[in-house]
């Protein structure tokens, strides 16, 4: 007896259920509405483009360095593309490693677009030779023939990152190493300027954290914003 009550109420129960919920669901179906529940507008889609205007900082610095085949490269090169700059060593025994990931993450997602590019600038060049450059993008799998590593005079070099980028860079012989640099990502566009985002509270970002999994993606989001400009 008990379980023919129970019977009855759970019907009652799916019965009520049916003629609230069934209306609203083919109104959804055919207002072409089924997947776009909060849930599933709420989530984050790697690789989706921001549709905020990025922030034109200024242009970036001019540059003419060596790189892994020994030919000389400078800005100019890069006219017309947009590309990541960052600045490293070879032999760095800390944060490189993870920013040579992070790069190698973003190279894939733009691998074959012509507009697109990456520089890589060595804070060592008594060590980091375009002979030892080649070998290390050799060893990291670098494909693409639009990421130059990049080497030259040491003084110009530590001038370019603390003084043109202002990205900190320089010797320490207390640190593993020998030398001590940020993680960040400088990003320009087609026309040569540093652009970036603004951060929650409304103040330009200025660069990217190369060690970060949100700045990697936000650079990615906002390298197609720029591609498509």
């Amino acid at each position: 007896m008990f379980k023919n009550k129970s019977y009855i109420g759970i019907s009652f129960i799916v019965l009520i259920f049916g003629i609230y919920a069934i209306p609203k669901i083919v109104d959804r179906i055919k207002n072409d509405e089924v997947v776009k529940g909060n849930r599933l507008d709420n989530i984050d889609l790697k690789g989706s483009a921001s549709t905020a205007k990025l922030e034109t900082i200024g242009p970036a610095p001019k540059f003419e360095l060596t790189n892994q085949d020994n030919i000389k490269i400078s800005n100019q090169n890069y006219k017309g593309k947009v590309y990541v700059l960052e600045f490293f060593f070879t032999t760095c025994p800390s944060i490189c490693p993870k920013m040579n990931l992070s790069m190698l993450e973003i190279e894939k997602t733009f691998f074959g677009n012509p507009n697109f590019g990456i520089v890589s600038i060595t804070i060592d060049p008594a060590h980091d030779t375009p002979e030892v450059l080649k070998q290390h993008a050799k060893a990291l799998g670098v494909k693409s023939t639009n990421w130059n590593f990049l080497t030259g005079d040491k003084s110009t070099i530590l001038d370019l990152s603390n003084k043109g980028f202002n990205l900190y860079a320089g010797e320490n012989a207390k640190v593993n190493g020998g030398f001590e640099h940020s993680g960040l990502f400088a990003l320009i566009d087609k026309d040569g300027n540093i652009r970036c985002r603004k951060d929650d509270f409304g103040n330009p970002i200025l660069y990217y954290d190369g060690l970060d999994k949100k700045g990697v993606r936000d650079i990615q989001q906002d390298i197609k914003i720029l591609l498509d400009e």
